[in-house]
């Protein structure tokens, strides 16, 4: 059994019956620290999902679990209601023996989940069908909160999506030029400039009204999908730390974003990166069987400026920490962040150029 923390008494906070007989690493998770827990119960075993939560990065931890907690019991209640398996179809919290759904033991945060069985979270696509499956997940995951009141949630990352500040936290770092780099990306300045129209297109329609406050996941890539290992298709989506009110066009723009380039995020040779337009339809067409009427006429328009803005957003972002200095993304080699840059800027250019495509595809595809 791993020796990093006491597991032994953090099981015993929580309402799990039976004896712990192993916890050990699992999975490749880079925010928390996670484990799986084997249990002895009587039957057999069964296993349970622990995780030391990452409380530098989400410093409230409070709000945090709020935000889980009525997500997850929402998700239960919709997949009740629709006769099918909870305990397969979405995530389930464990509550402590004192009814708290985390335990601190004065330094860490735990949480437990029931560990969702017979299904697996790939790191990579291996073949087209696994793209679909990922849209279908968070087409469904959508269509479960679909009526959930998104204000009742809190920004636990403030201003996340809200792509006018992150332009703005992007003017800054070019007039500030902390490491006197602007002179060498004046080009890549001078792009996001050119593009920064797109800026307001969710943001705004959000505040008027035009489109509804969801509740978005924030993390829409397909590790945080699981399979079902027999049929592969989508069992639940997992990973609810950035759970938050937004616009359902961030997270289907940031699937499409992530995985419909046909390079790596970081490739230096950006004429290896194009937008793959047939993964772009083969996501939106299981995104919208599995959203199906939740989604409204004016979200189904938006769909592709989801698609362009989170691209154009996260382009920024990495230009504007290699302004900064390389402090916000880990970086492995000089100029990994503007490699990353250049590659969302070519996949900006390219959605350009079939915009009216991919709108068109958007209003008429049937769901």
């Amino acid at each position: 059994m791993n020796t990093e923390y006491n597991f032994k008494d953090i099981f015993a906070h929580f309402q799990i019956e039976g004896e712990l007989l192993d916890c050990e690493r699992y999975g490749q998770g880079l925010i928390n620290k996670t484990y799986c827990m084997t249990v002895k119960q009587k039957g057999g075993t069964v296993r349970y999902i622990l995780q030391c939560i990452n409380s530098r990065l989400f410093k409230e931890v409070d709000k945090l679990m709020h935000n889980i907690q009525l997500v997850t019991e929402w998700s239960r209640k919709s997949v009740e209601e629709r006769g099918g398996d909870p305990l397969r179809e979405c995530l389930n919290l464990v509550h402590t023996r004192d009814g708290k759904v985390y335990y601190c033991d004065g330094k860490n945060y735990f949480r437990v989940y029931i560990f969702i069985e017979g299904a697996t979270a790939y790191d990579y696509i291996r073949d087209p069908r696994d793209f679909y499956e990922c849209a279908v997940a968070f087409g469904n995951f959508a269509n479960l909160l679909s009526t959930f009141d998104a204000s009742q949630l809190y920004e636990v990352l403030p201003n996340f999506h809200n792509t006018k500040v992150r332009y703005q936290n992007f003017l800054n770092a070019v007039e500030k030029d902390v490491c006197g780099r602007r002179k060498e990306v004046q080009a890549e300045i001078d792009w996001v400039n050119a593009h920064s129209d797109l800026c307001g297109k969710i943001v705004d329609k959000i505040e008027s009204g035009e489109i509804p406050l969801r509740v978005t996941h924030n993390d829409t890539k397909l590790n945080n999908v699981m399979q079902d290992d027999v049929t592969g298709k989508a069992v639940a989506v997992i990973d609810l730390d950035t759970v938050m009110p937004g616009s359902l066009c961030y997270d289907f723009g940031d699937s499409i974003r992530s995985g419909c380039n046909s390079a790596a995020e970081d490739e230096p040779d950006t004429s290896k990166v194009h937008f793959r337009y047939e993964l772009y339809e083969a996501y939106l067409r299981g995104y919208l069987s599995a959203v199906k009427s939740s989604i409204t006429e004016e979200e189904r328009k938006c769909l592709p400026y989801g698609a362009v803005l989170m691209t154009y957003e996260c382009g920024m972002r990495f230009l504007t920490d290699y302004l900064e200095g390389d402090t916000y993304f880990r970086t492995t080699r000089p100029k990994h962040n503007l490699d990353r840059a250049h590659t969302q800027f070519k996949l900006v250019d390219e959605m350009l150029e079939c915009f009216d495509k991919m709108e068109e595809a958007a209003v008429t595809l049937e769901r």
